[in-house]
């Protein structure tokens, strides 16, 4: 479990203590799965966003949703993720480079990451969630045609939403229009959400 999530046991302490929240607004138009719009609510309801936008990843639906900092949605788009299903990062991922990740390796971890504006090393701005990984929410980037990247995000369903080493993938048009506006110009806060265990289980538990 992230450092990040951990930051969050206390205010999950208080979901179970306080009145239901009202659940964050949508814009028209727009989608939010039931978990992200739960776990908004939550997130708001105990002020743990301080105050900064921030995006809900629901692997299971591979959909990000990205908020203002009072809770609005701005918008909400499906998502490349980790080729390899797991809620965990190698213990060693701090000192790997992305290509060297073997079958197994290549998740994208659950939790609560405190993401900033940046660069990778080609000089594209992106938005890094945890940098020592190598994590970071990127535009859709040409790749091998073999990949069918495009035609993944475009797929109604989920399942074969899982091509990339782990960074979360969003149409050029999303990160443009959304993700660079919000995320990309301030410090914020990524929500990963679990796929193989219940959002308590990372946010919840130690």
């Amino acid at each position: 479990m992230s450092r990040g999530g951990r930051r969050l046991l206390a205010a999950v302490a208080l979901w179970v203590c306080t009145t239901p929240c009202h659940a964050a607004s949508e814009s028209v138009g727009e989608r939010a799965t039931n978990d992200t719009r739960d776990v908004a609510s939550r997130v708001l309801a105990v002020a743990d966003n301080r105050g900064r936008p921030f995006a809900i990843v629901d692997k299971r639906e591979a959909r990000i949703s990205v908020f203002e900092a009072d809770g609005r949605l701005i918008g909400a788009s499906a998502a490349l993720l980790g080729m390899d299903p797991g809620d965990l990062s190698v213990p060693d991922i701090a000192r790997r480079t992305p290509e060297s990740l073997a079958a197994g390796e290549r998740t994208t971890p659950a939790g609560r990451f405190e993401s900033e504006p940046g660069h990778n090393d080609k000089g594209e701005d992106i938005v890094w969630i945890d940098y020592d990984a190598s994590l970071a929410i990127h535009r859709l980037r040409p790749a091998p045609p073999h990949e069918r990247r495009p035609q993944r995000l475009d797929s109604p369903s989920a399942d074969d939403n899982r091509i990339s080493l782990g960074c979360i993938v969003v149409p050029v048009a999303f990160y443009e229009s959304v993700v660079r506006p919000s995320l990309g110009q301030r410090r914020g806060v990524v929500y990963v959400l679990p796929e193989s265990r219940p959002v308590q289980a990372v946010f919840g538990a130690d």
